[in-house]
């Protein structure tokens, strides 16, 4: 046998061994450290440096024990202690002895790998399992080796090798844990006690999230953190709120009580108390930091894009991008995590440079059970956070009963965190006392486990018990803590019912200072939001202007003159008109970020924000070269995701108030993949929660007879959603109106939602341009009357919006249709009752009609019929009703479309 052949150790599969061998004589580097420093003593022991060879099986042995060594690193967690109320399912983990060659009798025997557990050369194969069990298989088991970063790997193993397996917090660290167990304790009891039945989703079971929390922004706080977003779900939060916001014992007294401020006020619809956010300012770390947590419907998880595009708009606009000053925190729920796709596609968004928030930490309340479905039923993964691995980062599994581990997992995943600037993942797994709500019977369904969960005793006075092992001062002042937190809490709920709240401050929070809540007369009339001409040549120049030695493809060249001649020539398309916008808004020193898929060249290849070199492949932007004094803007294409890019942009939008944000689907059906967030979040958020939105919504639309799938962004959806003003959906139909409408977004005092339907052939469509004029003067129309119509002729008044409009002006004009007049409704919500009367009051001998290409059912008439019924009998033209948007067949398309318009001019 060769000094260096290794093929003797056949039981420590020789092939492995051998190529990771060769591996380590090419470059050390390129393997795991424990693996280069196992053959760093193998050449040491084999002579290399005059020490004598060791034998054949004394080699294959300490290969063998180095190899179960990297099996506790590997799959350790899989033997880890970490299910408080019932025992593990055996996951097959296949770490015995035997597994690697081994009889008990090796126990005692010693083996030079021992120091690559920190024991000494020649330590015990007892010793170096005994250290192993204690660090990978106590009450934190570590999933870290599936990381293909080697510095990161090596990083974590070492630092939770050196203290995962001595937990030894001074002992006022463990008085303060105990502290918030007690909060947290006490205030569920206390609800339980006076709200018997009403829903709360108590974290009884869970408790240890209260000082998991503390930890992470006290930890957070000494490493330079400056504000903390936390998105959650429902379950805990009044207790996260109150333990860990800071939101007071009164406020949310007084929501169980039904006389909180924003009941008194009649503000919006509200919501129930465990869906609300909150913010606080609080002390940690030696100095005062910035708390959020958002709001959440009950869709569980949909709030985690949410939380990360906050967390990007504090981070652009607060912190000036350094990451280590702002950490989101996501509370997630087993069964939600596992089952709700969302997650996975905002998981997908970390690394990327538009989205990325350098790094999430999460944190899994891990009850087993969802609604009421055993996790077994719930996931085929191993773990709930089995999908958290394509991200690289560590998966902590922790014991819910154990305080003081879950401490050490949070500290040590902040400490990761603010370091790599990557996702990491505390799995807590605890249970849930009671069913999914407090009226609930779990037993119906788990009667086993929740005969296991009725002897169980809380984690308080679990710690309770282990503290006393070494402060027998802990029984007297944990009762004396909870009897006193107990009558604050009665106290707190006194006052509440004998005294008024002291009074809201009104007005947006954080950020929105110089904003107001929108009035019904604000859309009476539009702002102005004209420019002058020179801005607009300025807008124009940069778009046009290419660096030196800038080689862009000829098709690209080709279009930027285009739009220079555009300009010039007084005729300015779609794609021009939007960039234009743009550049006055950046101009005006505000922020422009426009994400979604394919927004860089357009999906129609209209817009080109950038050009690419055709050598290097390097972007260039125009509209980030208009002035040193400009706003910042970003335009970045999406992965393919509706739902949680647009929960991140609705995220961000609530971060900087005075960003144009604009996030374009595809198609326009396409946002149907994200109506969780446009129900939820969109529509409803400025009702629900007073949280104001300006996010704009590109949807393309029309009837062109591309098929089903891509010629309706679903109208009828969108008013269907509107009321009380809470959002601006229009349908333009020239330029000039796209400028007008985007600019008057920042022109606003107060800040909504916009769901713009845009156009597809008119992008290129002759008659779909705009004078320069038109974006120097004046402002956006809500209503645009008709054109050179003469009203003592006009029989018949055509009501339309969007693409349509042309095709029946040009049907009226080449048959010399005099007597019908065409007027567009460009704003369908909110609508002027006054501004349709006007309009109608011109042409008082017209028949009224509503025109559009969508079927009866669907379409804007739903909505419109009620307000254009004010004007008189209005006659309804549009598709026959069905149940598919639009055909799959051009023909047919076509002569659907030429029937229409011969229905909207006929005199019947």
């Amino acid at each position: 046998m060769k000094e260096t052949d290794l093929s003797h150790v056949t039981g420590a599969d020789p092939a492995y061994i051998e190529s990771l061998y060769e591996s380590y004589k090419e470059s050390g580097n390129t393997i795991d450290d424990s693996w280069r420093h196992f053959f760093e003593g193998f050449e040491l022991r084999r002579g290399a440096r005059g020490i004598g060879r060791m034998d054949a099986g004394t080699f294959q042995r300490e290969v063998n024990a180095f190899r179960m060594i990297q099996s506790y690193r590997s799959r350790g967690h899989l033997l880890s202690d970490t299910n408080p109320i019932r025992p593990r399912l055996d996951r097959k983990a296949r770490i015995g002895l035997a597994h690697y060659g081994f009889e008990e009798a090796d126990l005692d025997k010693g083996f030079a790998c021992g120091r690559f557990v920190g024991l000494a050369e020649g330590a015990t194969l007892r010793e170096i399992l005994e250290r192993l069990e204690r660090i990978y298989c106590h009450k934190t088991g570590i999933e870290y080796m599936h990381t293909m970063d080697t510095d990161m790997r090596r990083w974590i193993r070492t630092r939770f090798e050196e203290t995962a397996g001595a937990i030894d917090y001074p002992l006022a660290k463990k008085r303060n844990i105990l502290r918030k167990l007690n909060e947290a304790h006490v205030f569920e009891s206390f609800l339980q006690s006076k709200y018997m039945g009403q829903k709360r989703f108590s974290l009884e079971g869970a408790e240890s999230t209260i000082p998991a929390l503390d930890a992470i922004i006290e930890k957070g706080a000494r490493g330079g953190a400056r504000e903390f977003v936390i998105g959650m779900s429902h379950r805990g939060r009044l207790n996260v709120l109150a333990n860990i916001i800071g939101k007071t014992y009164e406020y949310i007294f007084s929501e169980f009580e039904g006389g909180s401020l924003e009941e008194q006020e009649g503000l919006g619809s509200g919501d129930v108390k465990y869906h609300l956010g909150y913010s606080s300012v609080k002390r940690a770390g030696g100095r005062d930091v910035f708390l959020k947590i958002l709001p959440n419907p009950s869709h569980l998880e949909s709030g985690t894009p949410v939380t990360q595009g906050y967390a990007r708009a504090q981070l652009d606009v607060v912190h000036g991008g350094d990451a280590s000053k702002i950490v989101p925190i996501v509370l997630h729920g087993d069964a939600a995590l596992a089952g709700q796709g969302v997650v996975y596609e905002t998981l997908q968004m970390s690394g990327l440079p538009p989205y990325s928030v350098g790094g999430t930490i999460h944190f899994v309340i891990n009850n087993q059970i969802g609604f009421t479905t055993d996790f077994q039923d719930g996931r085929s993964a191993h773990y709930c956070t089995s999908l958290a691995k394509m991200l690289d980062g560590p998966v902590l599994h922790v014991n819910g009963d154990e305080p003081e581990a879950v401490v050490h997992a949070c500290e040590f995943a902040v400490e990761f965190r603010q370091k790599f600037g990557r996702d990491v993942w505390i799995d807590m797994v605890c249970y849930r006392k009671h069913g999914h709500n407090e009226g609930d019977e779990p037993k119906y369904t788990q009667p086993h486990l929740y005969s296991l969960v009725a002897k169980h005793k809380s984690p308080r006075e679990l710690y309770i018990e282990k503290l006393l092992r070494s402060d027998p001062k802990i029984k007297d002042l944990a009762q004396g803590v909870q009897k006193e937190h107990r009558a604050m809490l009665a106290d707190r709920l006194d006052n509440v019912k004998q005294k008024e709240l002291p009074k809201r401050k009104k007005g947006p929070h954080r950020g929105w200072a110089k904003l107001r809540w929108s009035e019904p007369s604000d859309f009476a009339s539009s702002p102005e939001t004209r420019v002058d001409r020179g801005r607009l040549e300025r807008v124009v120049g940069a778009l046009t202007t290419l660096p030196g030695g800038f080689r862009p493809l000829e098709k690209a060249r080709k279009i930027l003159d285009q739009r220079r001649r555009a300009f010039d020539g007084d005729a300015v398309d779609w794609g021009l008109g939007e960039l234009l916008a743009y550049g006055s808004i950046l101009l005006d020193g505000r922020n422009v970020r426009l994400t979604g898929q394919d927004v860089v060249r357009g999906t129609f290849s209209h817009r080109h924000a950038k050009v690419f070199d055709e050598r290097t492949n390097k972007a260039h932007c125009g509209l980030a070269h208009l002035g040193a004094r400009q706003g910042r803007v970003g335009v970045h294409n999406s992965h393919l995701s509706e739902y949680a890019a647009l929960g991140y942009e609705y995220g961000y939008s609530q971060g900087n108030p005075w960003s144009l944000n604009v996030w374009e689907a595809q198609f326009g059906d396409f946002a149907n993949g994200a109506q969780v967030v446009i129900d939820q979040f969109i529509a409803s958020g400025e009702s629900k929660w007073r949280r104001m939105c300006n996010v704009v919504m590109l949807l393309p639309h029309g009837y062109e007879g591309a098929g089903p799938e891509h010629s309706s962004g679903r109208v009828e959806r969108f008013l269907q959603l509107c009321a009380e003003d809470n959002m601006i959906v229009a349908n333009c139909t020239s330029p000039a109106q796209l400028f007008h409408v985007l600019r008057r977004q920042m022109a606003f005092p107060f800040r909504k939602p916009l769901v713009l339907f845009t156009p597809k052939s008119l992008l290129r469509d002759p008659r779909c341009v705009s004078t320069v004029d038109e974006l120097t003067e004046g402002r956006f129309r809500e209503v645009i009357e008709p054109e050179g119509a003469d009203p003592g002729r006009t029989r018949a008044l055509l009501f339309c919006t969007g693409k349509i409009y042309y095709q029946l002006e040009e049907a009226r004009r080449k048959e010399g249709r005099g007597d019908v007049a065409v007027a567009r409704i460009e704003q369908l919500h909110p609508l002027d009752p006054g501004a349709l009367a006007r309009v109608a009051g011109r042409f008082p001998k017209a028949g009224l009609r509503w025109v559009q290409e969508e079927p009866a059912n669907m379409g804007a008439w739903s909505h419109l019929r009620d307000r254009l019924g004010g004007l008189g009998d209005v006659r309804l033209v549009a598709r026959p009703p069905a149940a598919s948007p639009a055909t799959g067949y051009a023909s047919v398309h076509q002569r659907e479309q030429e029937e229409l318009v011969r229905r909207a001019l006929g005199d019947g």
